[in-house]
């Protein structure tokens, strides 16, 4: 499979058919100045060192080798194999709450995209462990499966809005117990459930799919996000959420409801704010959980192209450089088909 690791440095290729015109252009204005001097038959007895087609053909081995300067730079890349590679650390599966209320801008740029930058922050410091990532509102689902990709992770995060779950609400419960289903069968590695939210919970359970995953050796740490004055939530347009009444909708975090899911899980409750210290105190209780031995299955590594690229830039630039404009003199005077051999007899 090929791909290219900087694809945008292709729209340079629009030069080729550029150039091409250009050199359309100059040719048919140099084929009229020379039909002003004379009749073009004449010209050509005069000039019999002159060659026809070998500009043409230095021309194209030019721009071929413009072209594939381009496809250079944009670094072509192949491969695709499976490589199983064994590692020593932790599992963890993130629960990020993308219900409307994560919109509020009481934290810089606003709850979700704080959230995102945290957990992509989170994948930065991670080397030897797995994650995986789930999205919940009304409902919940799997947006990433456990893997040590991060690189796909990161990929996956970027994609992430409210729009992604018709059904809007905050089923932390449904989240819990995805998550605890979600991690893998390999005995002595640390397990962690993340879970960010606003802690708007509007569903039952939540305590007890906390309770169930701490029994199955699982902590649940709960990273509450936002702050308890309330903030309103922005539609897009200007505008703020509101309700039935026509009043504007206020979104605060529940603090302690997210202090007794982290205390049910037995794992931390962490405020997130405007600064990295939840980011700090995460890391440092993730540190804690016990490593064990993971055999991670990498789908498909790339390998850059760009050497062999290289070598026909190479190729086509000694090519053009040791092709003359005018005609070789050793076979200048070859003639593959002569006249007479093609007269008709009489």
């Amino acid at each position: 499979m090929l791909r290219f690791e900087d694809p945008t440095f292709l729209w340079l290729l629009w030069l080729i058919p550029v150039l091409i015109l250009v050199r359309l252009v100059g040719w048919r204005r140099r084929k009229a100045k020379l039909k002003r001097l004379g009749d073009p038959e004449l010209l050509k007895q005069l000039m019999p060192n002159i060659s026809k087609y070998r500009p043409t053909v230095k021309f194209v081995l030019m721009l071929a080798a413009l072209a594939l300067v381009i496809v250079m730079v944009a670094r072509p890349q192949m491969g695709s194999k499976i490589s199983h590679d064994k590692r020593n650390g932790i599992e963890t599966m993130i629960c990020l709450d993308i219900s409307n209320s994560m919109l509020a801008e009481d934290v810089a740029p606003s709850r979700l995209d704080k959230s995102k930058m945290l957990i992509e922050n989170l994948v930065d410091n991670f080397s030897n462990d797995k994650i995986g990532l789930i999205v919940f509102a009304g409902d919940a689902f799997v947006q990433l499966p456990i893997t040590s990709d991060y690189v796909s992770a990161k990929m996956f995060l970027q994609n992430i809005t409210p729009g992604l779950l018709q059904t809007q609400g905050t089923n932390i419960g449904d989240a819990i117990s995805l998550a605890t289903k979600s991690f893998t069968q390999q005995d002595n590695v640390g397990r962690a459930i993340i879970v960010i939210t606003d802690g708007e919970n509007h569903e039952d359970g939540a305590k007890e799919a906390a309770e169930i995953a701490q029994k199955k050796g699982i902590n649940v740490f709960i990273l509450g996000i936002g702050n308890t004055k309330g903030a309103p939530i922005p539609m897009g347009d200007g505008s703020y959420l509101k309700d039935h009444a026509g009043n504007t909708v206020m979104t605060a975090l529940n603090e302690q409801m997210c202090r007794e899911l982290a205390q049910a899980g037995k794992g931390q409750y962490i405020h997130v704010d405007n600064t990295s210290d939840a980011e700090k105190a995460l890391n440092d209780d993730l540190t804690k959980l016990q490593k064990g031995d993971m055999t991670s299955v990498i789908y498909s590594a790339y390998d850059e192209q760009f050497q062999a690229v290289g070598i026909l830039i190479i190729l086509l630039l000694i090519i053009e450089v040791c092709m003359l404009e005018v005609k070789n003199p050793l076979l200048r005077n070859i003639k593959f088909f002569k006249r007479d051999s093609l007269k008709l007899p009489k």
